[in-house]
């Protein structure tokens, strides 16, 4: 028997209060019929004895407390679910929104997911390719791996999230299928579209799914968005044997509509006003990146957030930063270079590509260039900042070859086209060519047999058209 509670207590932003109600369970659905015979969609958020507090998903708005029927459904809120859903876009909550009608649901599933045993879970092994040499190379994006892009307001993350969903693609040859479940939070009119136009211009749309929660939406929405996409990635990595990219933008959207909905509730704010429990929240997000036992397929995360001012201390890419297994860090120093994708290589890492990479699953000297370079242009930002303090022209001549080490590996290895997509061995063997514009003897990262096979200075001289720079020869005779 299903009870209709008439008339409501309480209105408040988002929520509604009900009293007097029997056995009601936390985050159960409820209809809300209006007085016109319109229904909305709300769930309950707090239980306080017979007393419950319901989030409505589509505002409040033209609410009455004492004609409105409210309706408890049973169960939480659901999301339906089929093969079909590829290709498609749905709203903040699951609903499609690209007039091609409902999905038939081969079942529906809860959108907070299953609760998965640390046990079953399995260790992150092999890579995602996304055709971007700084990340492919030195901070590999691993299957089952979460790895943030930290972002700021002007930078291109958009661009960024675009190219990786147009060019990425697992490494094997086992035929098993690859597919992205991109969702778009707080988003305007604008960049939404553009998300829409590119993957379709980009022939990928066959294997995307999309979530869009427009800025205007309500905030609720954009609270269920991530929760949406996460369920239909898993629905297609663990039982259709999917291997699944999840990108989330912007995360920071995500959060202030949680800080706004914590605030409607009147709960003690935390640090810059966020609820309390805004790790726990990141992390029920977060979490549902990995790997199965038993399951063939596996959902990885890439969540986008912009960090307000650019500090990094913000409690959102904080927060993210202790859940996550690493981060990509995006320099305005480097997009006001003209340089793209403006990856700051050295704040940046992946926790888990050590055992992703190398022999069997990129290349064998795959580690070895990536920490070389890595270390080489760390001598590079030591050498600007000395050149900031005494000038260039008095830098030591081993300074002034880091130096020009660091302006061709901006320019040619972090930048790269929009539509420029590389192969992991073209990534490796143009790092190996810019390696090997430094003397042999500066290479002190990379075991002599290997260094030995891949370095060639004449020929990345011949490359870079470095012939008339009088220093490089120098020193490349002195380091042979």
């Amino acid at each position: 028997m299903s009870l209709q509670y008439v008339g409501l207590s309480e209105i408040n932003g988002p929520l509604v209060v009900l009293d007097n109600v029997e056995n009601a369970s936390f985050d159960e659905m409820v209809e809300i019929a209006l007085k016109d015979g319109r229904t909305r969609m709300g769930r309950i958020v707090e239980i306080e004895g017979k007393r419950c507090v319901i989030q409505v998903f589509e505002g409040t708005n033209t609410l009455s407390l004492t004609n409105t029927k409210t309706r408890l459904l049973g169960h939480p809120m659901e999301m339906p679910l089929s093969k079909e859903i590829l290709g498609r876009t749905f709203n903040g909550a699951g609903v499609p929104i690209d007039g091609l009608g409902s999905v038939f649901a081969e079942k529906r599933a809860d959108i907070n997911g299953q609760p998965l045993n640390p046990v079953s879970r399995v260790y992150p092994r092999n890579y995602i390719n996304t055709g971007i040499s700084s990340i492919d190379c030195l901070m590999t994006l691993i299957r089952g791996q979460k790895l943030p892009i930290f972002s700021g307001s002007g930078l291109p993350h958009n661009q960024l999230a675009v190219q990786i969903v147009k060019q990425a693609k697992v490494a094997d040859d086992e035929g098993k299928g690859f597919g992205v479940v991109f969702a778009a939070m707080g988003v305007t009119n604008d960049v939404a579209d553009y998300f829409k136009r590119s993957f379709e211009e980009a022939g990928v749309m066959e294997r995307v799914v999309m979530f869009i929660n427009l800025s205007n939406d309500p905030i609720i929405e954009r609270i269920l968005t991530p929760r949406c996409a996460l369920t239909a990635a898993e629905y297609l990595a663990y039982e259709h044997d999917m291997h699944i990219l999840v990108i989330n933008t912007d995360i920071t959207s995500y959060c202030e509509a949680l800080r706004e909905f914590s605030s409607s509730k009147g709960e003690i704010p935390g640090r810059k006003g966020y609820p309390g429990y805004l790790y726990s929240d990141l992390a029920s997000l977060y979490e549902r990146a990995g790997i199965i036992k038993g399951a063939k397929g596996s959902v990885t995360q890439i969540p986008i957030l912009t960090m307000p001012n650019d500090d990094i201390t913000h409690p959102v890419p904080d927060l993210t930063g202790y859940i996550t297994e690493g981060q990509i860090s995006l320099d305005r120093n480097l997009t006001a270079m003209g340089i793209y994708p403006p990856v700051g290589v050295l704040p940046s890492l992946s926790r888990l590509m050590k055992d992703g990479i190398g022999e069997g699953y990129t290349r064998a000297d795959h580690s070895a260039v990536s920490n070389q370079l890595f270390a080489c242009y760390a001598k590079v930002q030591d050498a600007r900042s000395l050149a900031s303090v005494i000038g260039e022209d008095e830098l030591s001549d081993a300074d002034k070859q880091y130096m020009q080490f660091g302006k061709l590996f901006e320019q040619h290895f972090i930048n790269q086209g929009f539509d420029e997509n590389r192969s992991i061995d073209e990534t490796l063997d143009l790092g190996w060519s810019l390696l090997s514009v430094l003397p042999k003897n500066e290479l002190d990262r990379v075991d002599d047999a290997v260094l030995d096979q891949f370095y060639d200075h004449e020929a990345a001289v011949k490359r870079f058209d470095l012939k008339e720079e009088t220093i490089i020869k120098e020193l490349a005779n002195q380091g042979a």
